[in-house]
């Protein structure tokens, strides 16, 4: 029972140390993740890559494959290139076990120390962020440091011995214990870490370790099935991509691998079981993608098989394109879809007032019906986005990125209100195709021209959202202004229209109150402009 306790405060320590060291990292590297993501394609190549880059920044596989489930769960990734991603993060997730493999027990309180005095008395953020860094390397190796002395006692128990040979002449009880071990802790590189403080006090041989290693990354899999639970089929798909790469590399390694890669890392270090097991765990990962990789696309087809695609999941859409709530393990990519997202949505929007004012203009009701369309799906994609970027707020987020989640939340709201103006309009459309009324040649032009002006002022916005262009935000204020003279001005030449009887008083009415709509779209379109700042 000591041992158990001791062992599980160690490894609660070690959890909690390579966590916070995996999120300093995300927050220091928030903006780098989204230029990696940016460089997936079809290229599976490129997919393991940016896969193995990715987990070895966030010091997780299985928030990696949970952050891909969410992508494909959102339509924005293929199988294809998923299947790239999910072979790259298991290479990545080596880097722990390499790591602790080392004896670097003496630095971890060197690293703590630092590590807290610059957390307590930096006042930028980002180095406290490298601060967290060190903490959590410093925690890492002192549980770490605490697992071994728990496991020590062990070396004097004949009956683990024994059950360790035991694994050893039976490998099928050995990858179930390893496949159990992570299973329930939801961390390869804990379960790894636990077999490297056994064989650092000399209880464990490497002919053991190898059957629990390999059981260890067919474990890593529960995570990402668990998080396919309620996703769309072909995120189920994803995740069972996943368990298959992983089952098929054991079978090979079991049966074909296991006495050369014995071989080679005992060459590479002979005396020493824990780097021996380190390196084993890198190779097994690195030969199976170097023999799967060029099958990739029979796993597809065979995950495909399991799952087959049916006719009501083609018919399948969802409210939004680029966001799902997986990818929030990994906060710096979900900020960069959750921008994406409110592009797409701004882009309804968009065709919302198009929609609108042309249906006036060509006296169409059919245009104007579209407008109706338009405005349900920015409200759809509000609501996911709002509750979106409310749980992505509550993670571990760099001061930047806070600040960019908070003024993306205030802009998705103006954009919702300009879709808002865009109904307002179509209504204002359908009563003026119900009461035939008219307007005359020159209020056509107005409401033309002052339409493509706040419609034009809202593009330049989101492109100040994107990016700070202090020109382009100067412009959109100078656009502001002029669609504010330009309401003044046409509806006095409006009143003289009225005057001189070229228009009826219900059809000024309505023009009058198309123009506020106008109007209203470019101050919101200022809003947005202005939020880039923080951004």
């Amino acid at each position: 029972m000591q041992i158990a306790i001791s062992l599980l405060g160690g490894l609660g320590l070690f959890l909690y140390g390579m966590n916070m060291m995996g999120d300093g990292l995300q927050k220091s590297a928030g903006e780098q993740l989204k230029k990696i993501i940016g460089f997936l394609t079809s290229n599976v190549v490129m997919g393991v890559l940016v896969g193995a880059v990715v987990t070895g920044i966030i010091q997780s596989s299985s928030a990696t494959t949970v952050m891909v489930v969410g992508f494909v769960n959102a339509g924005i990734m293929s199988l294809s290139q998923a299947i790239g991603i999910i072979m790259g993060a298991n290479i990545g997730t080596t880097v722990t076990a390499q790591l602790v493999s080392f004896k670097l027990e003496n630095i971890a309180p060197i690293a703590l120390g630092i590590g807290i005095i610059i957390y307590l008395a930096a006042r930028n953020q980002k180095y406290k962020q490298y601060a967290e860094i060190l903490l959590g390397f410093g925690m890492l190796f002192t549980g770490m440091e605490f697992m071994k002395d728990a496991v020590n006692p062990l070396a004097d128990l004949p009956q683990f011995r024994q059950a360790l040979i035991f694994v050893s002449v039976h490998p099928l009880l050995g990858i179930l214990a390893g496949f159990a071990i992570t299973g329930i802790v939801q961390s390869s590189s804990a379960s790894m870490g636990m077999l490297i403080a056994l064989a650092s006090q000399g209880i464990l041989p490497l002919s053991a370790a190898l059957p629990i290693l390999y059981g260890d990354n067919i474990g890593t899999c529960v995570t990402s099935l668990l998080s396919s639970l309620g996703a769309s089929k072909n995120a189920k798909r994803a995740a069972t991509m996943h368990l298959t790469f992983n089952v098929i590399g054991t079978i090979l390694f079991v049966f074909i691998f296991t006495i050369p890669i014995s071989k080679v890392v005992t060459y590479l270090d002979p005396n020493n079981v824990a780097r021996q097991i380190a390196n084993a765990h890198t190779l097994f990962n690195v030969v199976n993608v170097i023999v799967l990789l060029p099958f990739s696309k029979y796993i597809v087809k065979l995950v495909l098989r399991l799952i087959p695609v049916t006719e009501d999941e083609k018919e399948e859409t969802s409210d939004v394109k680029y966001i799902d709530d997986r990818m929030i393990q990994t906060p710096g990519i979900a900020v960069g879809n959750a921008f994406l997202e409110i592009k797409e949505m701004s882009n309804y929007a968009v065709d919302s007032v198009k929609y609108a004012t042309e249906g006036i203009l060509n006296y169409s009701e059919e245009e104007i019906d579209k407008t109706f369309a338009m405005e349900k799906k920015v409200n759809q994609i509000q609501r996911r986005l709002l509750d979106f970027l409310v749980k992505l707020s509550k993670e571990p987020l760099s001061e930047d990125e806070r600040n960019k989640v908070t003024n993306l939340i205030y802009a998705v709201n103006d954009i919702e209100r300009i879709s808002d103006h865009g109904e307002n309009i179509a209504e204002l459309g359908k009563n003026l195709i119900k009461e035939k009324l008219t307007f005359s040649e020159h209020a056509q032009d107005e409401i033309k021209e002052i339409s493509n002006l706040a419609i034009n002022n809202f593009k330049d916005s989101m492109k100040c959202l994107e990016e700070i262009n202090l020109e382009l935000r100067k412009r959109v204020h100078e656009n502001e202004k002029q669609v504010d003279l330009l309401e003044i001005g046409y509806r006095n030449h409006h009143l003289q229209r009225l005057n001189e009887g070229r228009c009826t008083v219900d059809s000024g009415v309505i023009y009058f109150d198309i123009l506020a709509n106008l109007e209203r779209i470019s101050d919101h379109s200022k809003n947005i402009a202005d939020y880039s700042y923080d951004i």
